[in-house]
């Protein structure tokens, strides 16, 4: 699983959840983690199936796509410099704002869904998500996510 400080951007700007989604998506391709293709699934699907997620703290979003866009796995996180609307998951229309968008290339269904249940951990707790969210540098992002991640691990199996 590729977490590095290339793909955590820091402070963008985007006007909506589908600039953050496009932005997040074309640094993945430039950087040959997902085919080009990705880049419209990942936008499409968020239309189809959205992954905002209201949490105590920041609220967040998981765009993922499906796993023939891929060619390595990875997770991209990006800080909103300023909140934008993502739909809920499970709603037609309600959003909520998201400051950080963990968006998932992942090349098997059942790592997906594992790596989904442990981000739903850290969702839940909201002072990790604040201190995600101001974090000063990408490298403390990275080994607070590589820490998070790799301590779920050791709980669950």
């Amino acid at each position: 699983m590729l977490i590095d400080e290339t793909l955590i951007l820091k402070d963008i700007e985007a006007a909506n959840a589908e600039e953050a989604i496009r932005l997040m998506a074309g640094n993945l391709f430039e950087r040959g983690i997902v085919k080009e293709s990705y880049i419209e699934a990942i936008v499409e699907r968020e239309k189809n199936f959205a992954t905002g997620l209201p949490t105590k703290g920041y609220s967040v979003a998981i765009p993922h796509t499906d796993k023939e866009h891929v060619n390595e796995k990875a997770i991209s996180v990006a800080i909103l410099k300023d909140p934008v609307d993502f739909v809920i998951m499970g709603e037609d229309s309600e959003t909520t704002p998201v400051k950080l968008v963990f968006m998932l290339a992942m090349d098997e269904s059942h790592s997906q869904l594992e790596l989904l249940q442990r981000l739903m951990q850290i969702f839940q707790d909201d002072e990790t998500l604040n201190s995600l969210a101001h974090a000063e540098s990408k490298k403390k992002i990275k080994d607070s996510l590589v820490n998070l991640l790799n301590f779920q691990l050791k709980g669950g199996e």
